[in-house]
């Protein structure tokens, strides 16, 4: 009895926290939230008494936002600013939204005064026609006249409105045509070069791998990277990246040999008392411990090491003027190594994590342009991380 009427208690407390939030946010002003949280309310057992105060929320609240919303498109449509059409649009979307998401709930009935709510809905389809029409208008004149200019802001913001044209009202005109020569003529062309002033020469396949921007994973909307100049393309920047120093170790093989000794475990024997008598358990058995002895091994380790190193500096450069802008310098390496080892004695004396050394054998040492690749690779995500980090436009 006790839990039930806690429970009964606790679901009039959260019903009553919940009303008194819806409102809140109706005396707050917040209409769309106040409207939100009623419909949530009223999606299960709408005719119940305990939900009238939320059809009494909801009716007053959508009598608001509906009243504020039609007093402000008048406005917009006093102001005659084409520049307004969006808001206008937007609001006409957001009273037929409004309208939709209540539709499902009715009839609502307030028990009480023996009527159902009020919900004086319109239909807003030649509104929402009409204002997306002359929207679509607007941001086509307007986006040809930022095309016509010189600024790729202008033409990055016609893109960007062309976008949205196209997403309100698809194939608009030749509004597709439109946005391939906004991205064009808005973004920033990079030419990549790189440049070896070290006196080694760079692996073929490394120079390809830094100048495939493609394989970067870059996510810039305006930024264009050629490694090859292309007709009919303003270069804005060059971003060389400068190879000054390339070092590689030689092949070394250092042998050593060292002595471990170790407690292992060798079966098992009785345990004894401190007479020498064999222990017994509760059970009158022998009690049998690990056998524990010295075990001893010599191994003999060799260790393979060869080592590289890069130094460069990524500059970006003014392509127009050939002024540097920006200098990053960068250096990468990278290490191969092959440890294997023999042993004589018993192997379990050394360490278990030495084990995998006795099944490894001698390997042949990369050629120096592999080892070169190889800290490439490390280098172009140093490259790539330059770039995300300092992009060429901010």
């Amino acid at each position: 009895m006790k839990k039930t009427l806690l429970l009964l208690s606790f679901i009039i407390l959260t019903a009553s926290c919940g009303v008194k939030q819806t409102r809140n946010m109706l005396s707050s002003g917040n209409y769309d939230e106040a409207i939100d949280n009623a419909v949530s309310n009223l999606r299960t057992n709408k005719d119940k008494k305990g939900k009238q105060d939320y059809v009494y929320l909801l009716e007053e609240a959508f009598a608001k936002v509906k009243e504020r919303d039609l007093n402000h498109i008048n406005l917009l449509a006093k102001d005659s600013n084409p520049a307004q059409l969006e808001k206008m649009y937007n609001a006409y979307l957001q009273l037929n939204a409004r309208q939709e998401k209540i539709k499902p709930l009715l009839p609502l009935q307030l028990i009480a005064e023996g009527r159902n709510a009020i919900f004086p809905f319109d239909n807003y389809n030649d509104e929402i026609i009409d204002s997306k029409n002359a929207l679509s208008a607007y941001l086509y004149s307007n986006a040809k006249k930022l095309l016509l200019t010189s600024d790729k802001m202008n033409f990055r913001k016609a893109y960007d409105d062309l976008g949205y044209l196209n997403q309100i009202n698809p194939n608009y005109k030749d509004v597709l045509k439109l946005m391939d020569d906004a991205k064009f003529k808005g973004s920033d062309y990079v030419m990549v070069n790189t440049k070896n002033e070290t006196n080694m020469i760079i692996p073929v396949r490394l120079r390809n791998d830094l100048l495939d921007f493609s394989t970067y994973g870059l996510n810039d909307k305006w930024t264009v990277y050629h490694s090859n100049k292309q007709k009919g393309v303003n270069y804005d920047y060059t971003m060389m990246i400068n190879f000054r120093e390339i070092n590689i170790s030689p092949e070394q093989i250092k042998e050593r040999e060292f002595i471990k000794e170790r407690q292992i475990k060798d079966g098992s024997k009785k345990l004894l008392d401190a007479n020498g008598k064999e222990v017994l358990d509760k059970d009158g058995k022998v009690v049998m411990v690990d056998n524990l002895r010295k075990a001893t091994v010599q191994i003999y380790e060799s260790r393979q090491f060869k080592s590289s190193q890069i130094t460069a500096k990524v500059d970006y450069i003014n392509f127009k003027n050939n002024q540097l802008l920006q200098s990053f310098p960068i250096s990468s390496e990278y290490i191969f190594e092959n440890i294997y080892a023999t042993y004589k004695g018993d192997k379990r004396a050394s360490d278990d994590n030495y084990f995998s050394y006795f099944d490894k054998k001698v390997v042949p040492f990369p050629s120096n342009e592999q080892m070169v690749y190889d800290t490439g690779e490390n280098l172009k995500a140093k490259v790539k991380d330059i770039i995300n980090r300092n992009p060429f436009r901010n």
